[in-house]
C-alpha cells in the first residue's frame, strides 16, 4: 500500500466530484477518452483507505474491468462508455448503500443445547455481542437484519431424529444406533440428502430460539426465518441448503438497492459463511467481519475466510467499517466483483 495524492478527492466526492470533472481529470492528453494507463491512474486514486494510501489492483484485474468498461473493443474508454462506468461502478464504490446481516445470535448457540463452547474450536459466542452492539450504536446502516433457525420439532438436522427417516446405501453411517453428534449421514430421498447431526436447537417459539437478551435489537429490522422446513436444513440465510426454498433476504435488499452486505454473527463456519458465500453469489459485494463472529472448527473457519476472499470478498474487522460504509475505505477486492457482476448483467 502506498501513499500518494490524486486528480481527483473521492472521499469529498459529493462536493468536489462530477462526471465530466473526473473525466477531464484522468484524460491526461486531452484526446476525449480513457486509455488503460489512464483508466490506472483513475484506480489508484478511487481504491484507497481513508489515510489516503493507495491500495494496488493487480494489473489482471485492473485489465478485466477496462475491457469490461471498453464496450466496443477499441481499446478505450469513450465518454459515452464512461458515464455507465460512472454510474454503474465509480457511484457505488464511493457511496455504497450498505445491510449488515446478523445471523443467528441465538440462546442455543451461545448458551443452551448447541453451545459453541462445546464444539472443537471452543469459542464464546457471547463474544459477538459487544462489538455487534458497538456497531448498531455507531453506524447508520440502511437496512438491518436478524436470522433466525426456526425449526421444527421433527427436523432432520437433530441426533434425536435419526430414526424418524431411512438411511440411504451411500451414508458412510447405516446404523443408525452408532450415530453420534455432529455425525455426518446420507438420508434416503431423491436426491439422497447429506446431513450433519446436531444437538436438537432453535425450536420455534422456544427460549433457544430467542435472540439473546443482551443483543441490541433496532425495532425497524427486518427478520429472516430459515430451517423451518423439516426434511432440509438451512445454514444460510438466503436459501435452503438444497437450493429448494428461498427466504426472499436477496429480494429484499434489492428492494432497497443494497450493494454492500456486511455478514456478522454465529456459527462463523456454518450459517455466517454460507450466508456470505450467498452473498457473494447473489451479486452483492461482501465483507464478513472477523471479530463479529465465533464458529465450530479453527480449520474450517480459516477455510471460511479463504472462500470468501477467492470469490472477491473482504474479511475485516468491525474497526473498518464505518469508513467502508462511508466510502472512505474502498477496496479493490469489493470493486473488481463489482465489475464481474456488471459483466454478468450486460450477458
Amino acid at each position: 500500500m502506498s501513499s500518494s495524492t490524486g486528480p481527483i478527492d473521492f472521499a469529498n466526492f459529493d462536493t468536489t466530484c462530477t462526471m465530466e470533472a473526473c473525466f477531464t481529470a484522468f484524460d491526461k492528453n486531452c484526446d476525449g477518452k480513457l486509455d488503460l494507463q489512464e483508466f490506472g491512474i483513475l484506480c489508484q486514486a478511487l481504491f484507497r483507505n481513508n489515510k489516503g494510501e493507495t491500495y494496488e489492483l493487480q494489473d489482471y484485474e485492473q485489465r478485466d474491468i477496462f475491457k469490461i468498461f471498453d464496450s466496443n473493443g477499441d481499446d478505450f474508454i469513450d465518454k459515452e462508455e464512461f458515464t455507465y462506468c460512472w454510474n454503474n461502478w465509480i457511484k457505488v464504490i464511493v457511496r455504497p448503500i450498505s445491510a449488515i446481516l446478523i445471523i443467528d445470535v441465538q440462546n442455543d448457540f451461545i448458551c443452551g443445547t448447541l453451545d459453541i463452547r462445546k464444539c472443537p474450536a471452543k469459542q464464546n459466542a457471547e463474544e459477538v455481542l459487544q462489538p455487534i452492539n458497538s456497531l448498531l450504536d455507531t453506524i447508520e446502516f440502511d437496512a438491518i437484519f436478524y436470522s433466525y433457525d426456526w425449526h421444527p420439532s421433527d427436523h432432520v438436522s437433530f441426533l434425536d431424529n435419526v430414526n424418524l427417516r431411512k438411511l440411504h446405501d451411500t451414508s458412510p453411517i447405516k446404523n443408525p444406533e452408532k450415530v453420534q453428534m455432529y455425525d455426518t449421514v446420507v438420508f434416503d430421498g431423491v436426491p439422497p440428502v447429506t446431513q450433519r447431526l446436531w444437538p436438537r436447537h432453535c425450536v420455534q417459539n422456544t427460549w433457544g430460539s430467542e435472540l439473546h437478551k443482551d443483543l441490541k435489537v433496532i425495532d425497524s429490522a427486518i427478520k429472516i426465518y430459515k430451517g423451518t422446513n423439516p426434511e432440509v436444513d438451512s445454514y444460510s440465510a438466503f436459501w435452503d441448503n438444497s437450493k429448494l426454498t428461498d427466504t426472499k433476504l436477496a429480494s429484499q435488499l434489492r428492494m432497497r438497492n443494497i450493494t454492500d452486505v456486511y455478514v456478522c454473527g454465529i456459527a462463523y463456519d456454518v450459517c455466517v459463511g454460507a450466508t456470505a458465500i450467498d452473498a457473494i453469489s447473489s451479486g452483492f459485494r461482501t465483507i464478513l467481519l472477523d471479530d463479529c463472529c465465533r464458529g465450530v472448527d479453527l480449520l474450517d473457519i480459516e477455510k471460511t475466510k479463504n472462500t470468501v476472499k477467492k470469490n472477491h470478498g473482504v474479511v475485516v474487522n468491525s474497526d473498518r467499517v464505518k469508513n467502508m460504509v462511508d466510502g472512505n475505505d474502498r477496496r479493490p477486492e469489493l470493486g473488481y466483483k463489482l465489475a464481474l457482476h456488471l459483466k454478468e448483467r450486460q450477458g
